[in-house]
């Protein structure tokens, strides 16, 4: 299925499930269609990352924060990700992203989206995992500070949590712009 209907059947089935809060975990279902997948037969890297899309607006479908952001003029941007693959989505097979918003640091948003698939027993096991780091903007131009988005949204920063390691991550992830020098230029 290609992103934009499968965006738009997902936010559809966000309005009419349960309302979560900021802190929740969002639990998004999709299945590997013919069009996700690659020529070794498996969901291509690349589609990984547009179906963690998908399963973002659901989140912030559900927690209230899709509608502040349409009131405020705002849009989430991701800045950077990594995500690493432990085994393989084949064609047709059920799956499940989790979304979780961990925190902030001072630029930017952070979250943990996994995907998951039953094992013999039942039990979620975990295929891939991605971290993502996000900045909010505004339509009519620049970038929407954190300490602005928590307050709008009536966040309690003490019930987020970015690991140490997390924000070393976002702190090497970020480019420098081609008019300053990079450290370890080519």
């Amino acid at each position: 299925m290609h992103m934009l209907p499968r965006t738009l059947m997902h936010l559809r089935r966000a309005k009419r499930a349960s309302r979560l809060g900021l802190t929740d975990v969002a639990r998004a279902e999709f299945r590997v269609s013919p069009t996700d997948i690659d020529v070794l037969r498996h969901m291509n890297n690349g589609k990984y990352l547009s179906i963690m899309d998908v399963a973002r607006f659901e989140l912030m479908q559900r927690n209230g924060v899709l509608a502040a952001f349409d009131r405020e003029a705002w849009y989430p941007v991701v800045v950077a990700q990594t995500i690493t693959y432990r085994k393989s989505l084949n064609p047709w097979k059920r799956f499940a992203i989790e979304s979780k918003v961990l925190g902030f640091d001072e630029q930017a948003v952070y979250m943990e989206q996994r995907f998951l698939r039953p094992d013999r027993s039942g039990v979620d096991e975990i295929y891939a995992r991605a971290f993502v780091r996000s900045r909010i903007l505004r339509r009519s131009g620049g970038v929407v500070p954190v300490a602005e988005i928590i307050e709008r949204l009536g966040a309690d920063p003490a019930e987020f949590h970015v690991s140490e390691d997390l924000l070393a991550w976002g702190r090497l992830s970020r480019l420098q712009s081609t008019r300053e020098p990079a450290p370890n230029a080519w």
